[in-house]
């Protein structure tokens, strides 16, 4: 095994794969866990899904540990995203809120003194301006693309 390993969640997405590309481009291990099948050959993928999320987590953190065995990780990246749009009449943007401010907020407790992360283990959160995806570009064909971030940018 390679001696720099990573688990990029969310590996399948327009940000995920470009992290993929940018960490094997690298010399990197990489797993990718996604709800994506795998379309390429000798990528290290778990793909599930599950009726809960409780189910999911103990699925995924039987096959990693599986997968790595004895090997530990240097980093462990959550891309996973998506958008739904709306109102608290529609049912999308409250929980689109509620879902981004949850992940800063276990980003600053994982960065606090004894969150239980390793000595020297950093716990980083990025607040990047609208990511340049495909998506993105479908569903704001009139948006200035200029001011978006690039995805390579964010894999670097």
């Amino acid at each position: 095994m390679a001696a720099n390993r990573v688990i990029v969640y969310g590996g399948r997405g327009a940000l995920g794969s470009k992290c993929v590309q940018h960490f094997k481009a690298n010399g990197w291990w990489v797993a990718s866990i996604d709800m994506v099948a795998n379309e390429e050959a000798n990528e290290n993928v778990i793909v599930k899904m599950s009726e809960s999320f409780t189910e999911q987590a103990g699925q995924v953190t039987t096959d990693v540990a599986q997968l790595l065995g004895e090997h530990k990780v240097d980093a462990i990246l959550c891309v996973a995203g998506g958008w739904a749009g709306g109102n608290c009449g529609s049912k999308g943007m409250v929980g689109y809120g509620m879902a981004k401010a949850a992940v800063h907020q276990l980003c600053k407790s994982l960065a606090g003194k004894n969150s239980g992360m390793p000595s020297g283990a950093a716990a980083v959160a990025i607040l990047p301006v609208t990511l340049d995806t495909p998506m993105n570009r479908k569903f704001m064909p009139d948006a200035d693309f200029s001011s978006w971030t690039p995805l390579e940018y964010i894999a670097e």
